[in-house]
């Protein structure tokens, strides 16, 4: 089936993209920062599935572990099928406090990593046989959401990432984005703050991890004439005012 690569594997949408991406049949390499642990059951779980699976550690806030990363996993892999840049910073901030160090680590994990990461894998992905790319985004970067500006920032310049390597990288690389909504609530959200965001989603329920391991598995497998697309996985909450 191919080779799929995947950030922030070791827990939520990333292990649900991982497991997906395995029973359809892919080798994987997966990566992690805090989650090694996670990754590493994660990872005899699919070798048991009869998977070749090879572990990654990496801040990707640092340039230097992002750039060392790229060449560890070109040198290892060098075709892959795809990519899917899932690990993300998230945290909310009143405009007024965000430091300069917040600022640069948000758009460092959020942004650049997946820049330089694909940028290192071109070699890989261009050896691979319908090589696909995948950017986890965020209604944030396309809609203004308050206390968030660090973070609305780095969401849409991944969304333009996405358009800009769409066309740059066309016709034998493919690159999508998925914008999910409520899949996995934050950590630090109490029941009102989760109902509050429910009454904004027309089908009034939260959706899953596995629904957006679904559609990476449908662009990886089920879209070939697509790319450069932003797909909206909200229930509808980006379909109203």
């Amino acid at each position: 089936m191919g080779t799929a690569f995947i950030t922030g594997a070791g827990v939520r949408v990333g292990s649900a993209v991982a497991r997906a991406l395995g029973r359809a049949g892919y080798d994987l390499a997966l990566h992690a920062n805090r989650s090694v642990s996670s990754l590493e059951s994660l990872a005899d779980e699919l070798r048991a599935l009869g998977r070749d699976v090879t572990l990654y550690g990496a801040d990707l806030s640092d340039p230097e572990a992002v750039d060392a990363l790229g060449a560890k996993v070109r040198q290892a892999h060098p075709a892959l099928d795809v990519v899917v840049h899932n690990a993300g910073l998230y945290e909310r901030v009143d405009f007024a406090a965000i430091t300069r160090e917040q600022y640069r680590k948000m758009l460092g994990v959020n942004v650049d990593a997946p820049f330089f990461l694909t940028q290192a894998l071109l070699p890989s992905l261009r050896a691979g046989k319908d090589p696909v790319v995948v950017h986890l985004t965020d209604i944030g970067g396309e809609r203004a959401v308050n206390h968030y500006a660090h973070y609305s920032v780095s969401k849409a310049g991944l969304v333009m990432l996405t358009r800009a390597l769409a066309v740059e990288l066309a016709p034998h690389v493919r690159v999508n984005a998925i914008s999910p909504g409520v899949v996995a609530f934050p950590e630090h959200f109490d029941e009102a703050a989760r109902q509050a965001e429910l009454q904004r989603v027309p089908m009034g329920r939260e959706g899953s991890v596995e629904d957006v391991a679904r559609t990476v598995l449908f662009l990886a497998r089920e879209a070939p004439y697509l790319t450069g697309q932003v797909i909206a996985l909200d229930g509808g909450r980006s379909a109203q005012l």
